[in-house]
């Protein structure tokens, strides 16, 4: 196990094979990728979730970490930063928290901070921006916290469900995070 990022009750690690299991599990559940963007639309076999971790595994141009709760040691989900760009200094932000048991529990907001954080100090950018589902209520209070500004609307930009959803586009900025740090 490589701890990557580590704070009050929460460990960023490096992902593993050994994980698929719970990845698997998470992704074949509605309840838990109902706001998920992308890939997640339709349940994953356990094959699909091996490719995809595989992929995650060897993509050097993505930070994906998982989750760990401290006291029980036990993986709850993953984020990291994709769409990483040198020239522009930015990078897209994502978090999947799997665990239901663990919704709520601020682990969201913590995990926001301290990978933000890293963006701007270790991978010297200068924007994070991220995408939400407008009625992901929960997600938009803990990118609200952890210092996101909302940018405006993609109108009806995702299909799920039946029915088109609109996205919201958040982001910070350096001077903002750095403003931030002042106020701690």
């Amino acid at each position: 196990m490589n701890i990557f990022l580590d704070s009050d009750n929460i460990y960023l690690r490096t992902l593993e094979r050994d994980d698929l299991d719970l990845f698997w599990q998470w992704f074949a559940d509605r309840e838990i990728t109902r706001y998920s963007m992308g890939m997640l639309i339709f349940p994953f076999s356990k094959a699909e979730t091996q490719e995809w971790l595989e992929r995650t595994l060897h993509d050097k141009q993505v930070l994906s970490l998982g989750i760990v709760e401290k006291t029980s040691d036990q993986l709850l989900g993953y984020a990291g930063v994709t769409s990483i760009s040198n020239i522009n200094r930015s990078g897209e932000y994502y978090i999947f928290i799997g665990n239901k048991g663990s919704w709520g529990k601020g682990y969201g907001t913590e995990v926001t901070r301290l990978i933000v954080n890293y963006g701007f100090r270790s991978l010297n950018l200068h924007r994070i921006m991220l995408t939400v589902f407008a009625g992901n209520s929960a997600a938009i209070r803990v990118y609200t916290k952890a210092g996101f500004t909302e940018e405006g609307v993609m109108r009806q930009a995702n299909y799920r469900e039946g029915r088109y959803h609109d996205v919201i586009v958040m982001s910070i900025l350096r001077p903002e995070w750095e403003q931030m740090q002042e106020i701690v």
